[in-house]
C-alpha cells in the first residue's frame, strides 16, 4: 500500500492536472506512441508485392525492409532510453517524432530498394522513440498496482494497432498506391507530433534526471544486466513475446497452406487472437490490487506454457484446424497478462532509470522475436512442426527464467 505523502503520489497529482485533461486522453497518446512497433512493421505487410513489382526486385529484398525496421525498432530504444533518463523525456521524444515523419515520406518517395531498405531503419530507429519513452513516462507517473493498472490500459491500444494495421493497410491499398501508406504513416506521425505538444508534459523533473555520459549509460547498463530480478522479469515477458512472433511469422503459411484457410479466415482468427492479448491485458488490470502482480504473472505464465505445449501436441498428432485454434489463442493471450505484470514488476525498482531498463525490455522483445521468427520455416511450408516447438521452447524457457532467477532468489531469502 502506498500513503499519500510519498512524494511520487503527489507527483502523479501534480501531472495529471498539468495535463489538464482525462486520463482517457493519456492512454490514448501513450498508447500510441507504443503502438509505433507494430504500425511501421505491419500497416505496410500487404503492399509487399506491390513494392516488388515497382521497385524491380526480388520479394527477399523487400523482405528485407521488414528486418531493417526491426533493427531500427531494437537499437532506437538503446539510443532514446538512455537519452531520455539524461535529457527528459520530452525532448527526445519530439525529435524520434520528427525524423519519423520526415522518413515516412522519403520512403514514399524512394525509387530504389536500397535506399528504401536504409530509410526503414532509419523510420525504425525514430519510432523507437515513441515505445520506450512512453513506457519510461508511465514509470515516472506511477508505480505498484497504478502502474500495472495503468499498462493494462495502454494494451486496449498497443493490442489494436497489430489487427488493425495490415487490415488498414490491405483497405489503403484499394485507394492509393504503396506509397500512400508511407504518407498515412507520415500523417499518423504528424497528429502524435501535435498531441504530445499539446497534451504531454514532461514528467522527469531536472532534478531527477541521470548524469550524463557513456560511462554512465554503460554503468547503467551494467547494473540492469546484473540485476537477477530484473533481468528474469524482462527474460520472462521477452521470452513470451517471441512465442508471439514466431505465431506471427508462422500462422499466415501454417493456416493457410497446411490448414486450408483462406486469407479472409485467416484474417478473421488473427483479429480474435489479437482481441484476446487486449481482454487479457483488461482482465489483468482489473485484478490488479486485488491479486498480487507475481501471482498474475504466474497465471500468465502457466497459460502461455500449456498453450505452447498444447499447441505442439496437437500439431504432432496431427489435429485438425478446430484443435489449433484454441491453443494458439493462450499462447497469443497470455501475453497480454505477462507483458503488463512483468513490465510492472521489473520497472517497481528502476525510478532512477526508467528510460534505460525500458529500453532493455524493450530490445529482449524484439531481439528474442527476431531471433525465433525465422525458425519457424526452417521444415519449409508444409509442415508446422517448427512452429509449435519453438513456441513450446520459448514459453517453457519464460517459465524457467522466473523459477530460476525470481523464484529462487526469494527461496534463497527466505
Amino acid at each position: 500500500m502506498i500513503l499519500v505523502s510519498d512524494p511520487m503520489i503527489s507527483y502523479n497529482r501534480t501531472t495529471e492536472k498539468a495535463i489538464g485533461t482525462s486520463r482517457l486522453m493519456m492512454v490514448l497518446v501513450l498508447g500510441s506512441l507504443t503502438a509505433f512497433g507494430p504500425l511501421s512493421l505491419d500497416m505496410y505487410l500487404p503492399s509487399l508485392p506491390k513494392i516488388a513489382e515497382e521497385l524491380q526486385t526480388s520479394t527477399s529484398l523487400v523482405q528485407l525492409s521488414l528486418t531493417s525496421c526491426l533493427l531500427g525498432l531494437s537499437a532506437g530504444q538503446l539510443l532514446a532510453g538512455p537519452l531520455s533518463d539524461v535529457q527528459g523525456r520530452r525532448k527526445p521524444l519530439l525529435i524520434g517524432l520528427i525524423v519519423y515523419i520526415v522518413t515516412s515520406l522519403l520512403c514514399a518517395l524512394m525509387p530504389s530498394i536500397w535506399g528504401f531498405v536504409a530509410l526503414r531503419f532509419i523510420q525504425g530507429v525514430a519510432g523507437a522513440a515513441g515505445i520506450v519513452i512512453a513506457r519510461a513516462m508511465v514509470r515516472d507517473m506511477y508505480s505498484g498496482t497504478e502502474m500495472t493498472k495503468f499498462s493494462s490500459m495502454l494494451m486496449l491500444v498497443n493490442g489494436a494497432a497489430p489487427i488493425l494495421a495490415p487490415i488498414f493497410g490491405g483497405q489503403l491499398l484499394e485507394v492509393t498506391s504503396w506509397r500512400g501508406v508511407f504518407i498515412v504513416l507520415g500523417a499518423i506521425g504528424v497528429l502524435m507530433l501535435v498531441a504530445v505538444l499539446l497534451k504531454l508534459p514532461e514528467t522527469l523533473p531536472a532534478e531527477r534526471r541521470a548524469p550524463g555520459g557513456l560511462t554512465q549509460t554503460l554503468s547503467t547498463f551494467r547494473g540492469l544486466l546484473t540485476d537477477r530480478n530484473f533481468m528474469g522479469y524482462a527474460l520472462s515477458s521477452g521470452l513470451v513475446s517471441a512465442a508471439m512472433f514466431a505465431y506471427i511469422s508462422g500462422s499466415p503459411f501454417v493456416i493457410q497452406n497446411i490448414y486450408g484457410a483462406s486469407p479472409q479466415m485467416f484474417s478473421l482468427f488473427f483479429a480474435i487472437n489479437g482481441l484476446g492479448i487486449i481482454i487479457a491485458g483488461q482482465i489483468t488490470g482489473k485484478l490488479a490490487g486485488r491479486v498480487s502482480e507475481k501471482k498474475l504473472l504466474i497465471i500468465g505464465l502457466g497459460i502461455a506454457v500449456f498453450g505452447g505445449i498444447s499447441l505442439l501436441a496437437m500439431i504432432l498428432i496431427g489435429a485438425g484446424l478446430a484443435a489449433v485454434l484454441p491453443p494458439l489463442f493462450l499462447v497469443v493471450s497470455s501475453v497480454g497478462i505477462v507483458s503488463t505484470t512483468a513490465f510492472s514488476l521489473a520497472m517497481q525498482n528502476q525510478a532512477k532509470a526508467a528510460g534505460s531498463a525500458s529500453a532493455l525490455i524493450g530490445l529482449l522483445s524484439f531481439v528474442s522475436g527476431g531471433i525465433v521468427a525465422p525458425l519457424v520455416g526452417i521444415g519449409g511450408s508444409g509442415t508446422a512442426v517448427p512452429m509449435g516447438v519453438v513456441i513450446a521452447l520459448a514459453e517453457i524457457g519464460a517459465i524457467l527464467c522466473y523459477l530460476l532467477m525470481i523464484k529462487r532468489k526469494e527461496t534463497t531469502v527466505d
